[in-house]
């Protein structure tokens, strides 16, 4: 928060929330209304569920493969409790029942979330109700159902086949000394974990869809400065984290000459999002603007392409949004490889690398304007602030997940922003905006989706998309220290009154 504070200047900043405080404690309501659902947001359709406990939190979860939507039908739902417990909790949606499964902490070492520095709580008074040792960000399911977590295993400081002097291709050509975050895997047939001992940070995390089904890994920090992966189909055989995982950096390559050489330019744009292509070998990622990056730089939308030693050969193209717009957070891409992103300055923008016209790479590659034709904004709902261009929105979005196979009901290839700033769902479809905002209990802050067919041949009810609450403060809303996380089931009906 003083961070933020800081960026808008810190008398200015408190000024502005004190008046703020003050003209709402006078009476004063907002000078924009929100609308009521219209059209098919009124066919929405949502199931609940509580689960884990009122003194963790969820950051977001899974239900499916990404590549498979009618794998597990039926079947549990994962949740990530990121920093505040090694509880995962579990959601059995058929027989109602909630239960957690253990996360392994294999190093004794390994900090703990009652390690951070805390303020008492005006809810729980000075109780560390965080107790969370593996840090799990993001759960991704593989095609055999195996749950895949980016999971802290270990203490910060690294191994020495990642450092510099070691032998592993990735290491000399970018020796890295810490990683604040590795890769766990659970098989939900076994009962069994295994850990992979990643040299670079993870994050967010999906699956590529080359034969050794490669996990391509976002480090999400700021200041990152490679990209990594995982041969998930060598470390299953041989249990070797050392052998099956490489990282590269990123590489724009400004001399034009199509390799990687010294002419280049190498930026610290650490991906943030990440997606591997559906329809080539690149891998797409965002890196976050100066808000949160920290960096003196734009949030670009960064295209890797591997090459043949990826550690070695791999090039990158950045693109930043047209004028008017600016710093994406969150990436996905539908089955046409049109690149999907949320902006902080309120929009939903896709990009369409097919529409480039000019070069992309040589002088001015660096930049990331090279081909602003690719660019296509929809303005969020919502209002704008006071004095700010209307085309753009206060709203905002976390993240953002394409329904590439329809299991919702609004179509295939409809990106759905997860808009914790407005507790809504926003979805694309045809060019406009379709707004599904959850109406009780207030509090829907969910920080990612994904989409399951549970039973093809029952039409609406057969399918819907699966998220979970994502505030780390669940005991601020309705209930108090008794409320807990939930899960939601979001499903489209025919018309409001389909049964």
């Amino acid at each position: 928060m003083a961070l933020s504070l800081g960026y808008m200047g810190v008398d200015a900043a408190l000024k502005n929330f004190a008046d703020w405080t003050d003209r709402i404690a006078a009476g004063e309501l907002p000078f924009a209304k929100p609308e009521r659902p219209q059209g098919v947001e009124r066919n929405m359709v949502v199931t609940m569920w509580d689960f884990s406990t009122p003194k963790y939190y969820l950051h977001d979860g899974i239900s499916t493969d990404r590549d498979n939507p009618r794998l597990n039908a039926n079947g549990p739902i994962y949740g990530a409790p990121e920093e505040s417990t090694d509880l995962i909790p579990v959601l059995d949606p058929v027989t109602h029942t909630a239960s957690q499964i253990r996360h392994p902490v294999p190093n004794p070492k390994t900090p703990s979330s009652t390690d951070l520095p805390m303020q008492p709580s005006a809810y729980w008074g000075k109780e560390p109700i965080w107790d969370g040792h593996s840090s799990i960000h993001n759960a991704m399911m593989d095609s055999e159902g195996r749950v895949w977590f980016s999971a802290r295993i270990r203490p910060a400081p690294n191994p020495d086949f990642c450092k510099k002097g070691s032998g592993h291709p990735s290491a000399k050509v970018a020796p890295l000394d810490a990683s604040v975050r590795q890769v766990s895997v659970y098989d939900p047939k076994t009962g069994k974990w295994q850990h992979v001992d990643t040299c670079f940070s993870t994050h967010h995390l999906y699956f590529g869809h080359d034969a050794n089904r490669t996990l391509w890994l976002s480090q999400g920090g700021p200041q990152a400065s490679v990209v990594g992966w995982v041969n998930t189909k060598m470390f299953l055989e041989t249990g070797d984290s050392a052998k099956s995982q490489g990282w590269t950096p990123v590489i724009v390559d400004t001399n034009g000459n199509g390799r990687r050489d010294e002419g280049d330019t190498r930026l610290t744009a650490g991906f943030y999002g990440i997606m591997p292509s559906p329809v080539d070998d690149s891998v797409w990622g965002q890196s976050m603007g100066i808000g949160f990056g920290r960096l003196d730089q734009p949030g670009y939308l960064i295209r890797l392409v591997p090459g043949p030693n990826p550690s070695e050969t791999t090039l990158a193209e950045v693109y930043v949004p047209p004028e008017g717009a600016w710093s994406p957070r969150g990436i996905d891409m539908d089955l046409n490889g049109v690149v999907w992103v949320p902006l902080a300055s309120g929009h939903i923008a896709s990009f369409d690398r097919r529409k480039c016209t000019g070069p992309l790479n040589g002088p001015g590659a660096a930049s990331g304007k090279l081909c602003p034709e690719g660019w296509t904004l929809y303005r969020m709902p919502g209002p704008q602030f006071k004095g700010l261009d209307p085309a753009g929105s206060a709203n905002h979005a976390y993240y953002i997940w394409v329904d590439r196979y329809n299991t919702l009901g609004l179509g295939a290839n409809v990106p759905i922003a997860s808009a914790n700033g407005a507790e809504s769902l926003l979805a694309v479809v045809d060019g406009k905006m379709v707004d599904l905002r959850v109406p009780y209990p207030l509090g829907f802050n969910t920080k990612l989706v994904d989409g399951r067919v549970d039973d093809p041949s029952a039409g609406w009810k057969g399918k819907g998309l699966w998220t979970m609450s994502g505030t780390r403060t669940v005991f601020h809303n309705e209930g108090g220290t008794q409320n807990r996380p939930k899960v939601y089931k979001i499903q489209i009906r025919p018309d409001p009154l389909a049964n």
